[in-house]
């Protein structure tokens, strides 16, 4: 005990031991000692030098440790100095400041220790089972032990932990632990539990983790409340995120609904703490978590739609609205009410209704574009106001024609800023940012909408005073041709790529005017340099649209003399080269990877996420297109109007083809009743050609016995006449009878082969083609409808036989079925038989014993009777049962 008390106070005497012979010395008393207070005090003074020496106490003292743990499971005060020993081994927090190579070391001696002790996945088994230890000295070590066991080597402990019984139901069960300390530490045990483990992630889930975790939200106060509810969050968004089990698991359980008193803010919004902007941004993220546009259509729909039942985006819109509310919570509620909004019609609908309260109130979408187009706000503000309004017009026809109305001269209010107004108000700005965001946004409401496009052409625009009103469409080429900012000739391009692709009409509106084609050709043909790439490539693709939607209206510029023109000024393969400019940019694939628009800094803001999925439906029909010649073309034209006539064609036989087939249906119908009649005629006649059979028997009969008579009676003349008369008249009448019966056998034979006539000329009359050919093409398919109908004829013979041979087979089965029931009634008929002759031996048995019984009792002799028998032995099972 000296020694231990000399190794704790620091006082010795004599020369001092070094720290690893100190801590050699303790590993031996531990695996030595045969007293639990000797081996408590070793493991306790290991526990005080595991900091200063982590590498020595964790080379030569955890397998000691870990054996403590599995023997000393008896003392709590043990095991808790074991678990911090082990804990602090292996953990890489430090207090101080270190430098970076320091740390380095660290963070690999952290590493080296947790593979160490998880070599035997038992270790964390037995560390799982102490857990389940209630002492706060066990457990809270425990907790913080494997909590940094996973920070190091996560994948491998979360397999083990995975394949544990129960092992995460155990660590489910700290959540519900009452010492608040625990119940915090285990939220972050779950969060390193939870990380990149969809497998974790619904264990957890289904251990009802939701509800447990929403408690704890609502308890500590939602997002005024501490770390805590930070901790929750940050566990909601490793179940939730990109696990679309668990979110659906989460909107079936209506846990979307109880979040929203998450976001009532009140009215002060005067003090914001930084926890509290911290937690609402976390909130945000949950809620666009559920409807994110990588997720799954219908279960984005489907989460929309109880968002907005609940009344979820009626909050977040009144936080839009809200003043004093941070710069970063008002951009993360943009971005969250976007994608609430985005693709669904009624939540669209719903956010095209709000005004801000102002006086006079004002469209929330106006409002917000205000900001948009203000350069004095703040560049990640304006991108999400861009992102909520591209949100708001996706797959929105209706709110597309919103907009574009407030431009058209029609219905343009001067007492009242529009959003049409505030669009072009940007687009012309001196801001070259405002100039971007405006074209796109202009360019979103024409998004694969024809109408659109063709309404925006009557938007005239007054440049000056005493100068007539030009169109939109003209003075977007006109600032083009000015020669402005790399970023606001981009989004003018990507503005009148979108406008005139798949709209001859624009095309040949922009066309129309003599200077567009001039100054395109001379900036693709241009040897510019880096920055103008992207300019030439955008010109390049704007000049393509004209030639492959191109109608051809304009004599000057039809589709041939442009590739003309294409191949002297500027050369097929320069032109092509230009055109690929666009997507080897490295800004088109990071905008093409989400329809967010993410951008580090304001240059860098050039490619629409929209207008990268335009390109690439262009790119190659461009290219077919200005390589096709002439001949090409005129092929190409003449096989269209081939196909045309052909389609024509097509749909004449088509529609022949639908009547044949109503016709044939009718036939068949037809066919099948006159089966059905001759089928009933032809049993008529087997029926009456039996009938005949019988008379002709019966007239045989006749003939031989009056042939008997005669040669019998040859003496008596008079009765021989008579009765030869008699037989003389029975045998008239049969022979009429027969001829009778023979007239109508004939006349139904008659009958029936007027019906088959009468049917093959139907046949032939619905076969028979109302078009006569007039060409090769129109006899082939003729003559193949003539194959395709004698095809249907031959099925219909083929199904005629199959019903024949199904009826002649149920004919056969009910002939046997009744067999076999006449069968069966004949054993029934004579089982009745046997019975009865049973009773009747019975009941003379019965009166034999009666009299041989009265015999007895004549005789003196005593007999019982069955009553007083069964008397007798009731009374004796109820004497049983007593004595059991």
């Amino acid at each position: 005990m000296n020694f231990f008390r000399g190794v704790i106070t620091g006082q010795a005497t004599g020369p001092q031991p070094t720290g690893a012979e100190t801590i050699q010395k303790l590993c031996d008393r531990v695996a030595s000692s045969t007293l639990l207070e000797d081996r408590r005090d070793a493991v306790r003074a290991l526990k005080s030098l595991s900091k200063k020496y982590r590498m020595e106490v964790g080379t030569q003292a955890m397998d000691h440790l870990i054996n403590i743990l599995q023997t000393d499971r008896s003392d709590s005060e043990i095991l808790g100095y074991a678990l911090d020993t082990l804990y602090n081994i292996i953990c890489n927090d430090e207090e101080e400041e270190q430098d970076e190579n320091a740390q380095k070391q660290t963070d690999d001696l952290g590493a080296q220790f947790t593979e160490k002790f998880i070599q035997d996945p038992e270790h964390i088994t037995l560390l799982l089972t102490l857990l389940e230890e209630f002492d706060f000295h066990v457990r809270w070590p425990g907790v913080k032990l494997l909590t940094a066991l996973l920070k190091n080597q996560g994948v491998q402990v979360q397999g083990i932990v995975l394949v544990s019984p129960m092992g995460v139901s155990r660590l489910m069960d700290l959540l519900a632990d009452s010492r608040e300390v625990i119940r915090n530490d285990g939220l972050l045990l779950l969060q390193q539990l939870t990380k990149g483990n969809a497998a974790i992630q619904k264990i957890v889930a289904f251990e009802n983790a939701f509800e447990r975790l929403l408690e704890i939200i609502s308890d500590e106060g939602c997002s005024d409340g501490g770390i805590v509810v930070e901790d929750c969050l940050l566990l909601l968004l490793n179940l939730l995120k990109n696990n679309s089990s668990n979110q659906n698991f989460f909107k079936e359980g209506s846990y979307i609904q109880k979040m929203k008193p998450w976001f009532e803010v009140g009215d002060d919004n005067s003090g914001w703490s930084a926890q509290k902007v911290t937690n609402l941004h976390l909130m945000l993220q949950l809620v666009r978590v559920m409807v994110s546009p990588v997720n799954s259509p219908g279960a984005t729909a489907s989460c929309q739609k109880s968002m907005y039942q609940c009344g979820l985006l009626q909050q977040l819109c009144t936080i839009l609205m809200a003043t004093g509310v941070p710069a970063d919570i008002l951009t993360e509620t943009i971005n969250t009410v976007s994608e609430v909004i985005r693709g669904s019609q009624v939540n669209q609908d719903y956010f095209a209704s709000v005004n801000a309260p102002s006086n006079p109130p004002r469209p929330a979408i106006v409002v917000l574009l205000m900001s948009m187009v203000n350069e004095r706000q703040p560049f990640v503000l304006r991108c999400a106001v861009l992102y909520c309004f591209q949100c708001f017009l996706y797959r929105n026809q209706k709110g597309q024609g919103e907009i574009v109305s407030t431009l058209l001269p029609s219905t343009i209010d001067a007492n009242s800023i529009s959003a049409g107004q505030l669009l072009c108000g940007g687009l012309f700005s001196v801001d070259s940012l405002s100039n971007w965001c405006a074209a796109v946004a202009l360019a979103h409401a024409l998004q694969d909408n024809l109408t659109q496009k063709e309404q925006l052409l009557r938007v005239q625009l007054a440049t000056s005073l005493g100068k007539p009103p030009v169109s939109l469409l003209q003075q977007c080429t006109n600032i083009l041709s000015q020669g402005s900012k790399v970023q606001t000739r981009v989004g003018l391009l990507m503005l009148l790529c979108t406008w005139i692709s798949n709209c001859p009409i624009a095309v040949t509106h922009f066309l129309h005017n003599q200077d567009n084609v001039p100054f395109l050709t001379a900036q693709i043909s241009e040897n510019l340099g880096e920055d103008e790439r992207l300019v030439q490539g955008l010109c390049a693709l704007l000049l393509g649209i004209c030639i492959y939607y191109n109608d051809n209206s304009l004599e000057n510029y039809t589709k041939e003399k442009l590739k003309q023109l294409i191949e002297k000024r500027i050369g097929k393969e320069n032109f092509v080269e230009k055109l690929g400019f666009i997507t080897k940019h490295e800004l088109y694939s990071r905008a093409a990877l989400k329809p967010q628009p993410i951008f580090p800094s304001p240059e860098q803001m050039l490619f629409d996420h929209e207008f990268t999925k335009l390109v690439k439906e262009l790119e190659g029909v461009i290219t077919k297109a200005v390589h096709k010649s002439s001949e090409e073309d005129k092929k190409e034209e003449e096989v269209k109007k081939t196909l045309e006539q052909h389609d024509n064609i097509v749909t004449q036989y088509k529609e022949l083809i639908r009547e044949q087939d109503a016709q044939i249906q009718e036939l068949k119908e037809q066919v099948a009743s006159m089966t059905t009649q001759t089928d009933q005629m032809q049993a008529t006649i087997s029926q009456q050609l039996s009938q005949i059979q019988q008379h002709k028997d019966q007239y045989n009969i006749l003939k031989l016995k009056l042939g008997k008579d005669s040669q019998s009676q040859p003496s008596t003349q008079a009765d021989g006449s008579q009765v030869n008369g008699l037989q003389t008249e029975e045998l008239s009448q049969l022979r009429e009878e027969l001829e009778e019966l023979r007239k109508q056998h004939t006349l139904l034979q008659t009958q029936v082969g007027d019906k088959d006539a009468l049917i093959d000329s139907l046949v032939s009359a619905g076969f028979r083609s109302p078009v006569s050919p007039s060409s090769d093409g129109t006899s082939d398919a003729i003559k193949e409808l003539e194959s395709r109908l004698s095809a249907q004829m031959s099925e219909t013979e083929r199904l005629k036989a199959g019903l024949e041979q199904q009826l002649a087979s149920a004919t056969s089965t009910v002939a046997i079925l009744q067999t076999e029931k006449s069968k069966l009634q004949s054993e029934l008929q004579e089982s009745k038989k046997e019975q009865d002759d049973l009773l009747m031996l019975l009941a003379d048995q019965d009166q034999k014993i009666h009299g041989l019984k009265q015999r007895l009792k004549d005789l003196g002799e005593p007999v019982e009777d069955e009553d007083d028998i069964d008397a007798r032995e009731q009374t004796s099972d109820e004497e049983d049962e007593d004595e059991d």
